[in-house]
């Protein structure tokens, strides 16, 4: 099926819309400056065809990087706008970086700076011009929930929890076979609760405009599968409400997981190809950030000595794939004492971290000797968050499929580190523990990129660092 508005998502729409401007403005640049091919296609031509690609590559990772396509930014016009700036700056430096570097001073900065200002009013007009179109309703998108039951209204809840970025029109249909109405439905403030018509699913979803069937009965025996085959072979997406939810909210829910649903769902595979291209990736980028941000860690390490004259280094027994431990390194940020009396979480306003060590770990810096960890092995750069031995014991007594996030290397970022605060709480646990095992379950070398590529935006907006 071709996608219509409806069923672009946030990021699908803005990067769609992004990506019609930079195929404009780096030709638009060229002419501005009179940096055009030549005739007979001299060398001219090299970077000008070069230059085509490289821009809006460098700008696409740095909208991707400083979060300008999560749905929580993407609907918020004020935030986008303020960081629109901020990605035409870092992506005309890195583009024209790059095309220094590869074909010497045959691009004139001119260039650079008109495709940069150009990029920021467009940019600039994609976001003013989605936000109108999504108040219109533009973009919203129709559902048919199958039920009207206790699993429908979880779903319905969880989506309207993550906010009205979401933004679907929700229809249900119910039938007497499937269980029994939820209260918090019935009155229609959810959406209106239909009855099975003479024509089926098909007739329904078609009347209703629906983009998509979400299955979620309480009682599945008396289901019509006929009906929903026949809204799948129309071309209607036909989903379970678990494997929807997944997708919808990038993680496993815990409180509404089936362990049946998990085991036949596909995932959690990590072949022979993926490890050896993950340790590869691993080996590069640990190497490269060291190098890069070596005179900070330096630094860094030079200024706890001065603070306090106590040890430069925090070494700690953590845990990491299969459950084994290992010892992580990391620069100190509390006093020499701020475990006397056992391990226990940072809180908010933590007087046991030193000044520095605020500074630290608010910047993230005080994790660059894990590195050290990565390039031994003992860490992958992307995975979750390695925990203490006697935290590992206390989360797994008390949340189900823990130990499964051990199923990869623990990381030095991680979809949940991009995605949730620091957490000191067993709920808090638990929601890092969704995004962990939505990560294991979902593996891929692109995924692994594209969440090096979101830490970026972690560093410069450190909500939740304690």
């Amino acid at each position: 099926m071709f996608q219509t508005l409806a069923t672009l998502t946030t990021g699908r729409a803005l990067s769609l819309l992004d990506i019609v401007a930079m195929a404009v403005v780096w030709p638009f640049a060229l002419l501005l400056t009179s940096a055009a091919v030549g005739a007979g296609g001299g060398p001219a031509f090299v970077p000008a065809w070069l230059g085509g690609l490289l821009f809006p590559a460098a700008n696409l990772v740095a909208l991707y990087a400083l979060g300008l396509y999560r749905r929580d930014v993407g609907i918020e016009l004020r935030k986008s706008l303020a960081r629109i700036p901020l990605v035409a700056a870092s992506g005309a430096i890195a583009a024209g970086a790059t095309l220094a570097v590869l074909n010497g001073a045959m691009v004139p900065i001119s260039t650079v700076i008109v495709a940069a200002a150009a990029f920021l009013i467009s940019g600039i007009g994609a976001r003013v011009a989605f936000d109108a179109m999504r108040r219109r309703g533009l973009f919203s998108r129709t559902l048919l929930i199958v039920g009207a039951g206790r699993r429908a209204w979880d779903l319905v809840w969880m989506l309207r929890k993550e906010g009205p970025s979401l933004n679907y029109r929700i229809t249900f249909v119910h039938d007497a076979t499937l269980g029994d109405i939820d209260p918090r439905l019935a009155d229609g403030a959810w959406g209106p609760v239909m009855p099975l018509p003479p024509d089926g699913f098909l007739g329904l979803a078609q009347r209703c405009g629906a983009e998509q069937v979400v299955v979620a009965p309480d009682e599945r025996r008396g289901l019509a599968l006929e009906g929903l085959l026949a809204c799948k072979i129309a071309g209607i997406p036909v989903a379970q409400y678990l494997t929807f939810l997944e997708k919808e909210v990038r993680r496993i829910d815990l409180k509404r997981m089936e362990l049946g649903w998990l085991l036949y769902s596909e995932g959690f595979y990590f072949g022979m190809v993926d490890r050896v291209l993950k340790r590869t990736l691993d080996l590069f980028v640990s190497a490269a950030v060291l190098l890069l941000l070596s005179p900070f860690l330096l630094a860094a390490m030079a200024a706890i000595k001065w603070e306090d004259g106590g040890p430069v280094l925090y070494r700690q027994v953590r845990v990491t794939r299969g459950g084994l431990p290992f010892r992580i390194n990391k620069l100190r940020t509390m006093r020499v004492d701020a475990e006397k009396g056992g391990a226990v979480w940072a809180a908010t306003g933590d007087t046991r971290i030193t000044r520095i060590g605020a500074l630290l770990r608010r910047t993230r810096i005080d994790e660059l000797p894990q590195l050290f960890n990565v390039l031994r092995g003992e860490m992958s750069f992307v995975g979750p968050r390695p925990e203490r031995p006697d935290f590992v014991t206390m989360l797994a007594d008390n949340l189900p499929l823990y130990h499964e996030r051990h199923v990869a290397k623990a990381g030095l970022t991680g979809w949940a580190q991009v995605n949730y605060p620091y957490g000191a709480s067993i709920d808090d646990a638990r929601s890092k523990l969704s995004y962990d095992l939505y990560y294991v379950k979902n593996f891929s070398m692109m995924f692994d990129l594209l969440i090096i590529v979101q830490t970026v935006r972690v560093v410069l907006w450190p909500g939740g660092v304690r």
